[in-house]
């Protein structure tokens, strides 16, 4: 399993590296930044990139067969946070005519790029000034909120409409079929936050914690130590201490762990659950691939809780 994380760390000198070389690269192809982003697909289609391959998704979805969507990030095995920027990222950032990245220091290596190449006519959603959250947002993982991707599919379909006006109809409609298409999900959240109010849960870190929220669910584990475990610091004593107290007094029904990037530390909880007997349920910060869609997704990860609590089954991997 891969090592803690190093919250959000593109090493400076990768960074710089990259933009020469996106530099060298226009320069020794013989065109300007505006010149060579952007352009349309040799099919005529509109090239899209999503920073996370769960936005890449809803893209496809919307842009359907006038849209080539492809992500950055999607590989389960890969920590977000530690990503860094090749030039084949960088090539695929410059032709895009649509980016949608998720902001809040998440993806920072696309802000990197987009300045390294700039192009007036790349349209770019940042979902968290299209949620209009501040920089101070503790947890940035925005896609587990039920309200966040019908605003992204709306967005998306703006953006792809200006880029073909001629196909707007068809982009809203798309739009609208997706955001049609969550109700199992938030159905499904709702028959949990019925069944299931006030569910005592543990985690290691935020990384499900707007889905929690909406599920009603009561995260036991102290902010600090999840904060931490995401931004790869060991937690303090007293909160390892509090957070072994949810197993060993039985506080808590279910345990969730993010399931992409583990430690010893991590791995010591999810013994301790199993010793326990407290089912214990992997989520994703990148959507698995393949068989998924964002809906899939996310309707899988509900319905892994619903099992761990209602039948006491653990669901480490979907």
């Amino acid at each position: 399993m891969p090592n803690r994380r190093r919250r959000r760390a593109t090493r400076p000198s990768a960074i710089l590296a990259w933009a020469a070389l996106a530099g060298a690269a226009l320069l020794a192809a013989g065109c300007t930044s505006s010149s060579a982003a952007g352009q349309p697909g040799a099919d005529g289609k509109i090239i899209a990139v999503g920073a996370e391959n769960e936005y890449a998704d809803v893209i496809a979805q919307v842009g359907g067969k006038y849209v080539q969507a492809s992500a950055i990030m999607s590989n389960p095995s890969t920590d977000p946070h530690t990503f860094e920027a090749s030039a084949s990222t960088g090539r695929l950032v410059n032709a895009a005519r649509l980016v949608v990245q998720n902001g809040l220091g998440y993806d920072t290596f696309m802000d990197t790029i987009e300045k390294a190449v700039p192009d007036s006519g790349r349209r770019t959603i940042v979902v968290q000034k299209l949620l209009g959250l501040p920089d101070s947002t503790p947890n940035p993982h925005l896609w587990y909120d039920p309200a966040t991707m019908p605003k992204v599919a709306d967005a998306i379909a703006a953006n792809l409409a200006a880029i073909q006006p001629s196909h707007a109809a068809y982009f809203k409609a798309n739009a609208k079929t997706f955001t049609n298409s969550l109700s199992a999900w938030i159905n499904a959240i709702g028959t949990f936050k019925q069944h299931h109010p006030g569910t005592p849960v543990a985690t290691t870190e935020p990384v499900a914690d707007y889905l929690l929220q909406a599920l009603g669910a009561d995260n036991k584990t102290p902010w600090a130590f999840q904060a931490d475990v995401m931004n790869g610091t060991d937690p303090s004593a007293q909160d390892v201490a509090i957070e072994r107290s949810l197993f060993t007094q039985h506080k808590v029904t279910v345990f969730l762990y993010n399931q992409q990037v583990t430690d010893s530390l991590t791995e010591s909880f999810i013994s301790l659950a199993h010793a326990n007997h407290i089912p214990v349920v992997g989520v994703y910060e990148t959507m698995p691939e393949p068989g998924y869609h964002y809906q899939s997704w996310m309707l899988a990860e509900v319905r892994a809780l619903h099992n761990a609590v209602a039948s006491h089954v653990s669901s480490e991997h979907l």
